[in-house]
């Protein structure tokens, strides 16, 4: 009788707890603040989770993207820091090396990293680092004998377009002239048709997925020199890793574990944030609502037909990534703050 009544009371509570987030989320509408622009891979992603997690929330939310470009997504995280309400109907998708910024004591940064609530993220980003085939640069050895450094795209500090070459001068010797102050992809993507930069970092997924780079590769515009991950991509086996390309040019060990701190991002890849002080329970029910949302078929199916790959992490791991990233040895956070200057 005792365990029957426990069952009961313990099926009362659930029942309790799951018809107030039905009434909470009923007839409600969870806006994703997008830090990038409209067909920006973070833009993509976060309507494809729209159109597809709400029906794994009790309530059945609508949800809607919203853009809110700038800075490399730093505009999105310091509203999603300090306006946005934790009230479960705020995610946000930002740049996974805004950390860097923090890190380096950017006057611009507005948000501690370690306290937004980690939702997911949908795939795993190493970078590429690309090259105008028109330009005589067929290898980084070559950048390094070049005698006018090459222009590249970025938006701005703390993102992969300014902090991959950085690295690489850093690491390997190779000099690039970083031209900053873009609104996104799209922009970046017309200076380098126009000739005004040859060079650019990119997330792998992205560069493989969508155009004008599909394009691009066929018309063989461009080179790849190098790869961030620590394996080369099968998709890309004859481009070398920057960790393979450190050892050649024998980088010493403290550049290397300073090249490994800022790749870190990469292992957070596209997350998704909820403002700091969202409920316990509320993130919860987004964390479990992600989670579903990246076995479902249809979107999965979505996935597929967009040419992309969920590589899925989730929110527990990314917050144990996120407090590991903000807590880097002082020598190393020195090293960040001459690499990542202006």
């Amino acid at each position: 009788m005792a365990k029957v009544l426990a069952s009961f009371i313990i099926t009362l509570l659930w029942s309790a707890g799951a018809g107030a987030q039905t009434l909470f989320y009923q007839g409600k509408t969870i806006t994703i603040i997008v830090g990038y622009q409209a067909g920006d891979g973070y833009d993509i992603w976060s309507r494809l989770l729209a159109a597809h997690m709400g029906k794994h929330i009790l309530g059945n939310p609508g949800m809607i993207a919203q853009n809110m470009p700038g800075a490399g997504s730093m505009i999105a995280a310091n509203h999603i820091f300090n306006v946005a309400k934790p009230d479960g109907l705020s995610l946000g998708s930002i740049g996974p090396s805004l950390y860097l910024d923090q890190l380096v004591g950017k006057k611009e940064v507005h948000f501690d990293w370690a306290k937004f609530g980690w939702v997911g993220s949908t795939e795993n980003t190493p970078w590429l680092f690309y090259m105008n085939s028109n330009t005589p640069y067929k290898s980084i050895d070559d950048v390094r004998k070049a005698k006018e450094a090459p222009k590249c795209s970025a938006t701005s500090t703390g993102t992969s377009g300014h902090f991959i070459p950085k690295l690489v001068e850093e690491a390997l010797g190779a000099k690039f002239n970083v031209v900053m102050g873009y609104q996104g992809g799209a922009e970046q993507d017309l200076a380098f048709e126009r000739g005004e930069v040859v060079c650019r970092s990119l997330s792998i997924p992205t560069f493989l997925a969508r155009e004008p780079f599909t394009t691009w590769r066929k018309k063989n515009m461009v080179r790849i020199l190098l790869q961030t991950g620590r394996k080369r991509d099968p998709r890309m086996p004859d481009v070398p890793t920057i960790h393979e390309l450190m050892n050649e040019y024998k980088t010493s060990a403290t550049t290397q574990a300073l090249v490994g701190a800022v790749l870190a991002s990469g292992d957070l890849g596209r997350p998704f944030i909820t403002p700091p002080g969202t409920a316990p329970e509320r993130l919860k029910t987004l964390r479990d609502a992600f989670r579903k949302t990246m076995t479902d078929p249809a979107f999965l199916a979505d996935v597929k037909a967009r040419k992309l790959e969920a590589d899925p992490d989730y929110g527990e791991d990314l917050e144990a990534i996120a407090k590991e990233a903000v807590s880097q040895p002082r020598e190393i956070v020195e090293r960040m703050k001459k690499l990542l200057s202006e």
